[in-house]
């Protein structure tokens, strides 16, 4: 009873960064002043700037992807084991207990699409 909500204290963990970090990821940035041109050099706190949103994107990106997936992990391996015991006492629940497997690896998909909107936007 404990491990089912550690792991959706885990699945909740992972999906509440995933959106939180599209959220930031999907925040528009400010537009240039109409005077400043377009390839004008950097001052060093713009490149001080650059480099820490640079570093933060990836850590928050990295970050994503590994509770994201921790969490799938523990949640597939608890649910699948559960899913393949019920099968064998009862055939017919094997196709409706796989569709939770299912969900639980959603959520590691979910964090790595989240990493990799984080990791687009690092260019920019």
């Amino acid at each position: 009873m404990r491990l089912r909500y550690v792991t959706l204290a885990l699945a909740f963990v992972g999906l509440t960064l995933a959106v939180s970090a599209a959220w930031a990821a999907a925040e528009a940035e400010p537009a240039a002043e109409p005077g400043t041109p377009a390839d004008a050099p950097m001052t060093t706190e713009e490149h001080w700037i650059s480099m820490y949103k640079t570093i933060g994107l990836a850590s928050a990106a990295a970050f994503v992807t590994a509770v994201s997936i921790i969490g799938s992990g523990y949640a597939v391996g608890r649910i699948g084991s559960a899913a393949l015991g019920a099968a064998a006492e009862k055939p017919e629940l094997l196709t409706r207990s796989l569709l939770f497997v299912a969900l639980a690896e959603g959520l590691a998909v979910l964090g790595f699409a989240i990493a990799m909107m984080l990791t687009m936007r690092i260019g920019a």
